[in-house]
């Protein structure tokens, strides 16, 4: 069981990694935070290099990361603006989402119809959605939904949602013509040397402001890259459908720590809402 474990560090480490984020958000834009994000994790996922066999890269490997860059640093400052303009407990359950997307894909292009099981998992990730804002019902039956699509960073975290599907996939191929642990250190060092130069680009100041607050970054680093490296040794450990279910636990911490940290509000609609599109989450990938 010792990948459950891992991937409940993961879940952990991911949430905390959002709230250390959404509170740089307070002084500083989604571009510099994504830097930071990043490129403090370097550091700590070289250091995998020395422990990990580096595999043979084919045409196949390339060609996958080609594609999952510019998703990923699209996905990537969504994800930071998405958190800055909306609470945490209303924002991050959306990528519960993530799974939906994958289905509807499959759906659509493979003509893969779900089970049973995939349809009550959707199902419950659209009830969960509804009781986010429950509050709201007095004004209508429909209103829990309007109220949460008038929120911009939840139509973002959507959007990042929707990307995620994409490079969830990909990543996958690319993972297995490498290794998952070459591929948590490369990958996420590669973004950050494209991503350096467009935060250099459009704010001359950002690699000055880089190294500023030091331990703050270093803190926003280190559980970048504990997430990162609890992903890859829990999901070569077990089966990927388990270890995502756990690591989707995140969305309950994240409430959780919205509440505790930020102070927000509907903390009990929040969490109730959350808890149902994990199980829904669940009933989707196992």
């Amino acid at each position: 069981m010792f990948w459950f474990v891992l991937a409940l560090i993961c879940a952990l480490s991911l949430a905390v990694l959002d709230a250390l984020c959404k509170d740089l958000l307070k002084q500083e834009n989604a571009l510099f935070v994504s830097l930071v994000r990043w490129g403090y994790s370097v550091p700590f996922l070289l250091v995998l290099f020395f422990f990990i066999e580096i595999p043979v890269l084919d045409r196949v490997f390339w060609f996958a990361l080609l594609v999952l860059v510019p998703l990923e640093i699209i996905a990537i400052l969504l994800y930071m603006r998405g958190i800055q303009l909306s609470p945490l407990s209303l924002s991050v359950p959306f990528f519960a989402m993530t799974p939906v997307f994958m289905i509807v894909i499959a759906w659509v292009l493979l003509d893969e119809v779900p089970d049973r099981s995939g349809f009550a998992g959707i199902l419950l990730v659209a009830l969960g959605a509804y009781l986010l804002h429950l509050h709201s019902i007095r004004d209508g039956v429909l209103e829990p939904l309007r109220a949460i699509f008038r929120e911009r960073g939840v139509r973002m975290i959507l959007a990042v949602s929707f990307l995620y599907s994409i490079t969830g996939t990909v990543g996958k191929v690319a993972i297995l013509h490498s290794s998952p642990e070459f591929f948590g250190a490369f990958y996420f060092t590669v973004l950050v040397l494209v991503l350096g130069p467009i935060a250099a680009f459009r704010e001359g100041r950002a690699v000055k402001r880089i190294f500023g607050n030091v331990p703050r970054f270093v803190l926003i680093g280190f559980f970048s890259a504990l997430m990162v490296v609890t992903h890859c040794l829990a999901i070569s450990r077990v089966e990927a459908a388990y270890m995502i279910s756990v690591k989707r636990l995140s969305l309950v911490f994240s409430v959780v720590l919205g509440r505790i940290v930020f102070q927000e509000a509907r903390f009990d609609e929040r969490i109730l809402g959350s808890m149902v599109m994990l199980a829904g989450v669940v009933l989707i990938l196992v």
